[in-house]
């Protein structure tokens, strides 16, 4: 390659090593990358022949490399290749209606030459904008400040005390909201803050409920509401997937167990205060298909409800629209967690 064309070719190539962060790849451009292998499927054409589809990611881009059987990649891909495993590429980046997709030109597996260049794995793992242990910290303070019954005050902090690291750490989903390292905990703090709003907002406006509403329930509900994923969930470098138990089990019934065992365990939370807790957890997905067996029947279970379902929701559409358009597009492509076109304005 002549030195002249260099630059343009490779124009985020960072000078020492040579390497090209592949998010920093434009449509066209050739570049030398690490990337996470994070899926390998393999399918058959319409013609019965295999290939792969294969997802590299780096912390920011998700990109799709086809690997059809008459290349030579085919073997290596079949006989080698492991998702979670880091690899050095050569590869033309392109976009399509499929989406972000790279044409391999060289691949290899990361090695110490790379480690002692430069190569960190943990600028790979996708992770939370925001300060973990801010945010856990603003989680322990409402636990403290907005709870006022002691024994329910106390359950919920045992229990984020017991699972503070995962807590931490973990994603919310596998895929389409929050699925990156502490994402759990960012979607815990917003679902409980704009639950805790509503709480104080309808409090306000229904003085006359018999009973009124409970707005410690609502704050514990919100925080307890997804603790299930814990179990329900292995976070693993490549994304989370799920458990045995989150398999056959699921994170409502399993976070109802962490709930119910922690409650056997204090023995001074009141009976009617415990089947309200539990019904919140049981009933905060709403629909059978979603994976509720039930939905809400109390005002705080349906508080905790339409917070959680507003805050992924959002998530979703607000992913989508911080991917940077292409000019002349009124619309967002459907590839996104919401799957359908998201208006970004008339031209």
């Amino acid at each position: 390659m002549p030195a002249s064309n260099a630059k343009t070719l490779f124009p985020e190539t960072d000078a020492t090593t040579g390497i090209t962060r592949l998010c920093d790849l434009q449509p066209g451009q050739l570049g030398d990358c690490y990337a996470l292998l994070t899926a390998r499927e393999q399918a058959t054409t319409r013609d019965g022949k295999p290939y792969y589809r294969c997802t590299f990611r780096d912390a920011v881009r998700s990109v799709t490399a086809m690997i059809w059987s008459d290349t030579p990649f085919f073997a290596l891909c079949a006989e080698s290749w492991q998702a979670g495993q880091f690899y050095k590429l050569r590869c033309r980046f392109s976009e399509s209606s499929y989406g972000p997709q790279i044409e391999l030109d060289r691949v290899r597996d990361v090695n110490d030459e790379d480690v002692e260049a430069g190569f960190d794995p943990g600028e790979f793992l996708q992770s939370s904008r925001f300060d973990l242990e801010e945010m856990y910290a603003e989680l322990t303070y409402i636990i403290e400040a907005e709870i006022e019954e002691p024994p329910l005050r106390q359950l919920v902090s045992e229990i984020f005390t017991e699972y503070a690291d995962q807590i931490k750490t973990m994603p919310a989903a596998m895929r389409n909201h929050h699925a990156y390292r502490g994402g759990f905990l960012e979607h815990t703090l917003s679902v409980t803050k704009l639950a805790l709003y509503l709480a104080d907002k309808y409090i306000a406006y229904y003085s006359n409920m018999q009973p009124p509403l409970n707005k410690s329930l609502v704050v514990a509900g919100a925080l307890l509401h997804d603790i299930g994923k814990l179990t329900e969930l292995d976070a693993q470098p490549q994304g989370a997937t799920y458990t045995a138990q989150g398999k056959l089990v699921g994170h409502i019934l399993l976070g109802r167990d962490i709930v119910r065992d922690k409650a056997n365990e204090l023995g001074d939370l009141d009976p009617d205060t415990r089947l309200r807790l539990e019904h919140i957890i049981i009933a905060h997905q709403n629909l059978p298909e979603w994976g509720s067996p039930i939905a809400p029947h109390t005002p705080e279970a349906l508080l905790v409800h339409y917070a959680d379902d507003t805050d992924a929701k959002f998530h979703m559409m607000a992913t989508a629209l911080e991917v940077e358009p292409t000019e002349g597009d009124e619309f967002t492509p459907r590839d996104n967690a919401m799957r359908r076109q998201i208006f970004r304005g008339l031209i």
